[in-house]
């Protein structure tokens, strides 16, 4: 089990990655648009630098959803591995068999 801080540091990451997503994707829309002259788009990548540095995506860990662990995950079931394991030997998982040959 991950540290409970670690955890809510990354969830906060998330909300703040949402919640900025609409006004980064514009900034960077007008800091790349060629049509605009070099100041605007200078003041747009200033902007763009003054927004949280956590509302960044690409700060956001993924982790799994059941121990927190931010190594070896799943995106498609936003499991660790050892929790996937776990679950699919159990047979809470539909259709997912242990392979054996």
């Amino acid at each position: 089990m991950a540290k409970k801080s670690a955890i809510q540091k990354n969830q906060k990451r998330d909300r703040l990655a949402k919640k900025f997503a609409s006004k980064r994707a514009r900034l960077k829309a007008m800091a790349k648009d060629e049509s605009l002259s070099q100041e605007e788009r200078f003041n747009a990548r200033l902007k763009l630098a003054e927004l949280p540095r956590n509302s960044s995506p690409t700060r956001v860990r993924l982790r799994c959803g059941l121990s927190g662990r931010p190594r070896g995950n799943y995106r498609k079931f936003k499991l660790s591995r050892i929790a996937l394991r776990d679950l699919a030997s159990t047979g809470q998982i539909p259709g997912m068999v242990k392979s054996s040959w």
